[in-house]
């Protein structure tokens, strides 16, 4: 729509994923926000507005949110940071947890330990002991008090920090001193801990999408100038040392060298290049020196559309990370008042129950019942899914498509192109009659010769002569059947056979592996061109390996004749195949298929990205293969897969399942410790320091167990 708006903001220092769900949450409630994202990881903030009028009021009220739930967060509007970097340029020096507050929290506490443990170990007045202990809390707590203080004053309760205030507040009203001092110690490392991890995700992160370039040598005359990527233009001259990245997409010029392609396509084998070829920002030039004329803006680059496809794929969350969410709004406050009731009824109603003993047991509910570990790992194993995935070249644009990933029931593959490598070539030319074989390729040259598709020019390119444009007087391409052109003044049709069954054309039914184009002049048949088209090395592989990981059914939908598709079909395995369709024809398919498929599988279409791009939509998941460099097949799928291999399907399913898998162990390792130290102090069998070891402890391990998705060695 005209009338609507994509605005980024930068939230600078967010280290808290359930104030972040917060945030988000607040915002999406605003009148005309149509959807608000908020990227724990990038610590990015999306918004789409339907009325443009009303931006700046939303950015205004979107900052008001922010401060209420995080007033320390520095807001930055329309940030284009990388992944991972804050913009200050270094990811560490800028976060909460950097290098320099980092030393800070570790000398506050190691003073407060060491008064702490002079406390513990030596025998002092209770005086004495209480002031030591008291001078250690505050030295280590301050800010956590602070935090909490603050945030009552703003009416946000029941947050992290107000529930370590409470619990080690109400440790010492309780008399236990040394727990009340040793908790909000053991708190702080492993927040210190935590940090540190969630500063190691991102960064491990932002070094998988390291593909960015930083500057552009222009050529201005005959000098060279380092600019930013985003100065140059189209037409403009650059220059690209060896060991340098390839700034922008182009055509080289002057020069030839060997390409490193792996940060697109998780390619490994070198690429050649020479003059007249395309190269693309974000390939490493290996050792020649390249001149390179630019064609595309660096806004409109396939390096700048890979890296905001995979920033912006968590504004489609997965329904595991909805679930989370909505799980998480609701348990805090149950947890809340369930504390509440276990402090306040025990002692009216049981006989001799102590209100110190239940308050701690209160205490303890309050520290466990906190969900930060649920809420931090689960975006981050699905943002780390995302990026292991783009590392391997396999585009995912969302978490939602990731774990649909999970549930493929059906495959369906176009064949030119996807499963075959769509280089036709002139295998056979058949004349009838008086007719010469060059007479009957020249004629179908001239017909074919307005057409870009594949087997027109593989019939030009056997031809191999220049083509007078005055020959042709007129030009009709007939969808699914072929040609029709008045040539030499003389009426010619080229085409499949059901062209000649409309036009009532007898002619040979040929038995043969490829694509026969039947010619016809003047209503009589002169002969048929056979044009071949090879299967792609992986390709049985690919279709093997995809039943070994449990997809029930694979098709092959293509417009061939049946004989060619039936035997390619053959080869590979396919179950079923469906053959001489037109355009519509396909998507006819895809909703009969959609019907045969299980109750809650779905139904994957892998084409090329740019004549399928009405059946990548029909599908459950739409995936573009060989779109290296094809904006519209980025535009039209869900899953992009950067080189022509039909593997990098398996690759792709078998990196969801991977993140489905951590992820689920996060939430069961997470939610079991809580619900442990939960029953076991309502029942006076924890510890404050188990309730702790239940919030920042868990939170930290699911944190390290996130980071194993971005080990993608064995797919």
């Amino acid at each position: 729509m005209a009338n609507e708006r994509r605005i980024e903001l930068s939230l600078e220092g967010l280290d808290c994923a359930s104030c972040a769900s917060k945030i988000e949450t607040g915002i999406n409630r605003l009148e005309d926000v149509k959807l608000a994202s908020l990227n724990f990881i990038t610590k990015t903030l999306a918004i789409e507005i339907n009325n443009v009028d009303r931006i700046e009021t939303i950015i205004t009220h979107a900052k008001e949110i922010v401060r209420k739930y995080e007033p320390d967060v520095k807001v930055i509007e329309g940030s284009k940071k990388s992944i991972g970097r804050d913009s200050c340029g270094d990811y560490h020096s800028c976060h909460d947890h950097g290098e320099d507050v980092g030393k800070k929290e570790l000398i506050k506490l190691g003073v407060g330990g060491v008064l702490f443990g002079v406390g513990l170990i030596f025998k002092f007045s209770p005086m004495i002991e209480f002031i030591l202990f008291f001078i250690s809390y505050i030295i280590v707590g301050q800010e956590v008090l602070l935090r909490a203080g603050i945030n009552i004053l703003r009416g946000k309760i029941f947050d992290e920090n107000f529930l370590m205030a409470i619990a080690t507040v109400g440790a010492f009203i309780i008399g236990e001193f040394p727990e009340g001092v040793g908790v909000m110690i053991f708190y702080q490392i492993g927040e210190y801990m935590q940090g540190r991890a969630v500063n190691r995700s991102r960064q491990s992160i932002a070094d998988l999408m390291n593909i960015r370039p930083d500057y552009a040598n222009l050529k201005v005359e005959n000098e060279l100038k380092k600019v930013s990527p985003e100065e140059v233009k189209i037409e403009d001259i650059i220059i690209v040392r060896p060991g340098e990245r390839v700034p922008l997409d182009g055509v080289v010029i002057e020069g030839k060298s060997t390409l490193d392609t792996s940060a697109l396509t998780g390619e490994s084998a070198p690429r050649d290049v020479m003059v007249g070829e395309e190269v693309l920002g974000g390939f490493i030039n290996k050792n020649g020196l390249l001149t390179i004329k630019v064609t595309k803006d660096f806004s409109e680059s396939t390096i700048s559309k890979i890296l905001d496809l995979v920033q912006n794929a968590s504004s489609k969350k997965a329904p595991t990370e909805k679930f989370i969410t909505k799980f998480a709004r609701y348990y805090t406050p149950v947890v809340v008042f369930s504390a509440l009731a276990l402090a306040i009824i025990p002692p009216l109603v049981i006989e001799g129950a102590v209100f110190s003993q239940w308050l701690y047991r209160a205490l303890i509910f309050l520290v466990a019942s906190c969900p930060c570990a649920l809420v931090i790992s689960i975006p981050m194993g699905f943002f780390g899914g995302i990026g292991g995935a783009s590392k391997n070249g396999i585009l995912v644009k969302g978490g939602n498509y990731l774990e649909a990933l999970n549930n493929v029931d059906t495959v369906v593959f176009d064949k030119t192109g996807t499963l075959t490598e769509g280089v036709f070539k002139v295998t056979e030319i058949k004349a009838k009659g008086n007719i010469s074989k060059e007479e009957l390729l020249e004629f179908a040259a001239l017909a074919e010769s307005y057409s870009n598709h594949p087997i027109a020019n593989s019939i030009l390119k056997e031809y191999g002569r220049d083509i007078n444009k005055e020959d042709i007087q007129s030009y009709d391409e007939i969808s699914g059947h072929g040609i029709s052109a008045l040539v030499k003044g003389k009426e010619v049709l080229a085409g499949n056979d059901k062209l000649m069954e409309k036009e009532d054309i007898r002619f040979d039914n040929i038995d043969v592996t490829g694509t026969i184009i039947h010619i016809v002049v003047e209503q009589e048949y002169w002969g048929y061109i056979v044009i071949s088209d090879e299967i792609k090395e992986d390709s049985q592989k690919s279709i093997k390996d995809l039943k070994a990981i449990g997809v029930n059914k694979t098709v092959m939908l293509t417009g061939d004749n049946k004989n060619v598709a039936g035997k390619v079909a053959e080869n590979l395995g396919i179950d079923k195949v469906y053959s001489e369709l037109l355009p519509h024809h396909k998507v006819e398919k895809i909703e009969m298929l959609e019907k045969e498929k299980k109750s809650k599988g779905k139904l994957v279409f892998v084409g090329d990205g740019i004549n399928d791009a009405p059946v990548l939509a029909r599908a459950d998941i739409g995936v573009a293969m060989g779109a290296l460099g094809s904006d519209a097949a980025i535009e039209a799928a869900d899953v992009v897969l950067m080189t022509d291999e039909p593997s990098k399907l398996v690759s792709a399913i078998k990196i969801a399942r991977r993140t489905k898998e951590i992820v689920w162990q996060n939430i069961i390792f997470s939610l079991t410790i809580k619900v442990i130290v939960l029953l076991l102090g309502a029942i006076g069998h924890a510890t404050m320091w188990a309730a702790v070891f239940a919030d920042v402890g868990v939170a930290l391990i699911a944190v390290l167990n996130s980071m194993r998705v971005l080990k993608l060695e064995n797919v």
